[in-house]
């Protein structure tokens, strides 16, 4: 949960977009971020796999004015409005992109290549139809801000808990590593035009993701049994989903404002 999903960034620079606020060259350009190419297949009109640049100026011809995100998990339809079969695939890649003014939405695949130092890494959109109805489950930012510093204090006492040793330098330096990444790029936490209490609360939500990824992946400490382990996720389960649900409310925030006027 560090690093923005690819729906993120393609519904965060796609609005900002579909906004004026950016050229699409630049959309483009941030919504690919370190991958190698994305493109878009299944766009009607196109008789095969389109170029990002494309494939967003015929979105908006059709008549999407913004896009929402998706962050699905087993049991946990987050962000999803249906058909089942748009459903079934954001569940498969845990993501997906949902137009707001058509009914058409977006699902990655992703395609990796070489090694971990040398990886090469092409995105294909798929873009389906989608039932234009509320996404599920998804908070306001107000909410998602109450929900995510309840489940900071949450989080930190479950490490305290579980004998994590480390685990506040261990956070802040992924959340430091983070921040570095983004600032690296050129890139922002959210696009042009989005207003700050989403950025804050999708800072947030990467804060409650460093915490939960430093529990379930530390070494340290006494979680080394199978039933510790089981007892470690069943603790930071609802903290995990608190967290999603933030992001998607913050990436959601630009059209949640327009549709209110």
């Amino acid at each position: 949960m560090l690093s923005e999903p690819r729906s993120g960034r393609l519904a965060a620079w796609g609005n900002a977009l579909l906004a004026g606020n950016i050229s699409p060259d630049d959309a483009a350009l941030a919504i690919v971020g370190g991958d190698a190419v994305h493109r878009v297949a299944g766009l009607p009109g196109e008789s095969g796999p389109v170029g990002l640049t494309l494939a967003l100026g015929r979105l908006r011809a059709l008549g999407v004015t913004g896009f929402r995100v998706a962050l699905p998990a087993p049991g946990h339809p987050l962000g999803l409005s249906g058909p089942p079969e748009f459903n079934a695939r954001a569940l498969d890649a845990e993501e997906g992109v949902v137009g707001f003014g058509a009914p058409y939405g977006l699902v990655p695949e992703i395609h990796e290549a070489g090694t971990p130092g040398d990886l090469h890494v092409e995105v294909v959109w798929h873009c389906l139809t989608v039932r234009e109805a509320p996404p599920a489950d998804v908070p306001s930012l107000g909410e998602a801000e109450r929900e995510l510093a309840e489940a900071l204090r949450d989080a930190t006492a479950v490490l305290s808990q579980l004998d994590v040793a480390g685990s506040g330098p261990v956070a802040a330096a992924a959340i430091d590593a983070y921040r570095a990444r983004v600032e690296g790029s050129g890139g922002e936490v959210l696009a042009p035009g989005y207003p700050p209490r989403a950025v804050r609360v999708l800072e947030m939500a990467q804060r409650v993701g460093a915490l939960v990824s430093v529990a379930y992946e530390s070494g340290h400490g006494g979680a080394v049994s199978a039933s510790e382990m089981a007892a470690r996720g069943e603790a930071l389960r609802p903290v995990e989903r608190v967290a999603r649900r933030a992001q998607v409310a913050a990436f959601n925030a630009f059209v949640e404002e327009r549709e209110r006027g």
